[in-house]
């Protein structure tokens, strides 16, 4: 009697089991000057109001608006106020001080009129356009006031953040740690970039591809090194599990004699969740976890072709990466499109075709899928901007069909 396979794990299952096995990290304090790309992991407040006080929008005339509500109207001139050099005396009935963008209103003053719109002289100011009360004036606080929570967790942040925290008066902000990602790629024909190549060899594109998403993502690779298509060696490079938060295999999760992370990780003690999804390319996926010492590591056993290892790693690395950090983990956002060309149905697969995009100027997305999907086509993946999602059993599909696709870089 034929042993019946147990059926395929979907895609979004398979993620939602990785994220669920994703806590994050420890919270550090970093410098905010590098702090971008840093997710946020506490409430930010400011420490002060932005501005301060009330200020000038605009080089022109403190004045009280009461005494140019007519024009013209001449004020004597009592003194001169700039960023950072605030005058210290008060305006009275009649006066007015010479004022420059960013400087304090001085006591008494209510508005600013623009050097356009007035004539100096010696000791005496004719204005020639009406004030009005608050007229060109920043008031305090106007941004944000001291004790107000700005910034809230958790986010990732950006350059406009950074600013924004820095202008709070934080020297530092909490984040969640970086996550220390340890890459293994497997096989005996896998050789370092810039190598020389014998007959039977491949160059390692998996590794620093790998290492690249996973910096992209917020995360500190670990080069583990290229384990060769022996027990032994491979046990040797996975037992440094304990050293990062996430373990990335490339390579070696198939069925054949050679494909050894399954074997090995179970002689380790694996704790498996899943091997095998429902995705093309991607199939053969390996989730679980080892413990090395008191530390349970999450283990991730990435196909070894290199589109297929990207693919997953899209699929289910980012949103990893993202939940150590404190994020929740989410799937690559699908973006609509309009199907450029025809397409033949699906199998009960997910599949995940390497596309170019053509913007029209409306901004409307037609998507054009590669017509060779080769999971060892590298070029290809450099070239492509999106990946077409197709549904497990999904029908023929025309062009001008509306589609989903998860757009790259």
């Amino acid at each position: 009697m034929t042993e019946k396979k147990a059926p395929l794990l979907p895609v979004t299952e398979a993620r939602r089991l990785i994220v669920a096995r994703m806590q994050p990290l420890d919270v550090e304090n970093v410098a905010v000057e590098s702090a971008l790309g840093r997710v946020l992991a506490s409430p930010l407040a400011a420490k002060v109001s932005h501005p301060p006080a009330d200020v000038s929008a605009m080089d022109g005339y403190a004045l009280r608006s009461e005494d140019a509500a007519t024009v013209p109207v001449t004020l004597r001139l009592v003194g001169e106020a700039a960023a950072g050099h605030p005058w210290d005396g008060k305006v009275n009935a009649g006066e007015a001080v010479r004022i420059f963008t960013g400087a304090y209103m001085p006591a008494g003053s209510d508005a600013v009129v623009i050097q356009e719109d007035a004539s100096s002289g010696v000791g005496e100011v004719t204005l020639n356009e009406p004030a009005r009360a608050g007229r060109h004036v920043r008031l305090a606080g106007l941004d944000f006031r001291a004790g107000t929570t700005v910034l809230r967790p958790p986010h990732r942040l950006t350059v406009r953040d950074v600013g924004l925290a820095a202008a709070m008066n934080h020297a530092t902000v909490p984040v969640y740690r970086r996550p220390r990602v340890g890459i293994i790629s497997t096989g005996d024909e896998i050789v370092a970039p810039g190598s020389d190549v014998t007959p039977g060899q491949l160059v390692s594109a998996n590794g620093p591809s790998l290492g690249a998403f996973v910096t992209a993502h917020g995360g500190e690779p670990i080069h583990l090194g290229i384990a060769r298509d022996d027990s032994g060696a491979l046990r040797a490079l996975m037992e440094r599990a304990g050293e990062v938060d996430l373990l990335v295999t490339t390579g070696g999760v198939s069925v054949g004699d050679h494909d050894l992370v399954k074997r090995v990780l179970g002689d380790m003690g694996l704790d498996l969740a899943f091997h095998r999804i429902a995705l093309q390319p991607g199939k053969p996926l390996l989730f679980g976890a080892v413990k090395s010492g008191a530390k349970v590591t999450p283990i991730m056993g990435l196909p070894g072709n290199p589109v297929s290892t990207m693919i997953c790693a899209v699929l289910f690395l980012g949103p990893a990466l993202e939940a150590l950090q404190g994020l929740p983990g989410d799937p690559p956002q699908l973006t609509p499109a309009r199907l450029g060309t025809t397409l033949d149905a699906t199998g009960p697969r997910e599949h995940y075709l390497r596309s170019r995009i053509a913007r029209a100027p409306d901004g409307t997305l037609t998507v054009f899928p590669f017509e060779v999907q080769d999971s060892a086509m590298i070029a290809a993946l450099a070239a492509a901007d999106a990946l077409l999602l197709r549904p497990p059993f999904a029908p023929p599909a025309q062009a001008g069909e509306q589609v989903h696709v998860v757009l790259l870089d």
